[in-house]
């Protein structure tokens, strides 16, 4: 199979498309590196600076789906019928993927099999469907900042597991850890603002 950004680029810029592009077909491009793929695909746009309105928490969804057959060690993904049948408008998926490919050639430029371990052991493949889980879900979250980084760790892990780069998937959950971080302090202010105002609201208006 070639490189990623070589076939993202001739299916999408180099060959006719219908103004809608369905999972299903992009999914083909996979080969036997469904999960990988598809990962990195569905991460892409939210890890970019890339308007991508109304995509992060759907692709989420798909990313949580998949992150739970990494953790149940599936060799072969399943998706519901309805999401596989999903589309996107080719324009949109074309602007994601011109922004992406020179950050796909850099990363393809260093990655090469090591440390397999990590990314084709079923432990190794639990701790990072685990890493993914959480960032989804982080994801779906509809607060500023709490998608862009998760989806980075993503983007990055899954580029290990494609192709089957240990070290890339350490870089990756990283990431994932960075994101975490980012999201719970996040979460933990936004609860302690709401608490404030909340005291701020009783203490002026309702204890009078």
């Amino acid at each position: 199979m070639a490189k990623l950004s070589v076939e993202l680029k001739r299916y999408f810029f180099e060959e006719e498309r219908q103004p809608k592009v369905k999972l299903a077909n992009i999914l083909s491009l996979a080969g036997e590196r469904t999960f990988g793929f598809l990962l990195i695909v569905l991460s892409l746009p939210s890890a970019l600076p890339v308007p991508a309105p109304g995509y992060s928490i759907p692709f989420a969804i798909v990313i949580f789906l998949l992150a739970i057959q990494l953790i149940a060690g599936s060799k072969s993904l399943w998706l519901p019928q309805g999401i596989s049948n999903s589309a996107i408008e080719l324009e949109m998926a074309q602007s994601v993927v011109k922004a992406g490919i020179p950050w796909l050639r850099r990363i393809e430029a260093i990655t090469r099999p090591r440390l397999l371990f990590v990314c084709t052991t079923l432990p190794g493949r639990a701790i990072i469907g685990s890493a993914i889980v959480l960032m989804s879900i982080s994801m779906m979250i509809p607060i500023p900042l709490t998608n862009t980084l998760p989806a980075m760790g993503i983007f990055i892990t899954a580029f290990g597991l494609l192709e089957d780069d240990g070290l890339i998937c350490l870089v990756g959950l990283f990431f994932c850890v960075l994101g975490a971080t980012l999201t719970t302090s996040i979460l933990i202010f936004g609860v302690a603002a709401v608490k404030e105002i909340i005291k701020y609201i009783f203490e002026t208006f309702l204890s009078r």
